[in-house]
């Protein structure tokens, strides 16, 4: 049994977990960002948690290929205002971001969970999440969101992603981050190209040797369109196939847009399991 400190929350990883993503960006790849709008976004909330989400990943900068940044002062409001108005129900909330100010602010305003990107690389990340119990997501990103895509090179990129994941748990548990609190995430499109991003869900459960959990965001990728030949609206069901075999090879979150679909796909899994 596996038990992630996650802020308020004590997740038990032993039946995987549904992570909803909620956009309050102007750009997201999918189309469905808010702008910031808290109405918009409450429906799009009501919506995941009637269809059974184990958590919120709430993201208010896009980091889609080609993304350029958003000013800071926008991702601070656009976050804080959300986790405000969200922290009443009883759920994780996640917050997808790599600027330290608005890590601190958004676990002030009482986020549960800081998903970086990043791998808390920026200068004063891990010190703005060290302390407390906020679970710490740390993604692998070769580049950078605007350039990451353009001609990503590895020797083994299993060994090479796991390394790198490796070195910055390392970093966080020297700055006495407890390792109940991390999660890696293997950063499916995030400066790979489709056959590494294959090969990194082919061997899924190499990452889980280190110990620590692993969360797969796949929905509605780049990857699932090259293979199946359909446009990002009409990806559901190669996302959920996704998922569901990302959870086969060991992953214990799913970071997913369509969280009914996904949810059925799990529990007839489950079933036979």
């Amino acid at each position: 049994m596996t038990i992630i400190q996650c802020g308020r929350f004590e997740l038990d990883l032993s039946r995987p977990k549904v992570m909803a993503i909620i956009n309050l960006t102007d750009d997201s790849f999918t189309g469905d960002g808010s702008r910031g709008d808290l109405d918009s976004t409450m429906r799009r909330v009501e919506q995941v948690l009637e269809e059974g989400a184990d958590m919120l990943d709430i993201g208010a900068e896009s980091s889609r290929p080609g993304a350029e940044q958003v000013p800071e002062a926008q991702e601070l409001e656009r976050v804080v205002r959300c986790v405000e108005r969200l922290h009443g129900l009883n759920v994780p909330l996640s917050i997808d971001t790599l600027k330290p100010a608005v890590m601190r602010a958004a676990i002030e305003a009482g986020a549960d969970m800081i998903n970086d990107i990043n791998a808390f690389l920026a200068a004063g990340a891990i010190e703005a999440v060290a302390c407390g119990k906020v679970g710490l997501c740390v993604m692998h990103m070769q580049g950078e969101p605007r350039t990451m895509q353009k001609n990503p090179v590895y020797g083994d990129v299993v060994e090479d992603v796991a390394a790198y994941l490796a070195e910055r748990v390392h970093a966080l548990e020297a700055a006495g981050v407890a390792r109940n609190r991390i999660v890696l995430d293997p950063g499916f499109g995030f400066g790979k190209t489709v056959e590494h991003n294959f090969a990194l869900l082919r061997d899924l459960e190499r990452f889980g040797r280190e110990g620590l959990p692993v969360l797969a965001g796949l929905s509605r990728k780049a990857m699932l369109g090259t293979v199946t030949g359909r446009p990002v609206g009409q990806r559901m069901v190669a996302s959920v196939a996704a998922a569901l075999i990302a959870v086969q090879r060991g992953a214990g979150i799913v970071r997913v847009h369509d969280v009914g679909d996904t949810l059925d796909a799990l529990k007839v899994w489950e079933a036979v399991s």
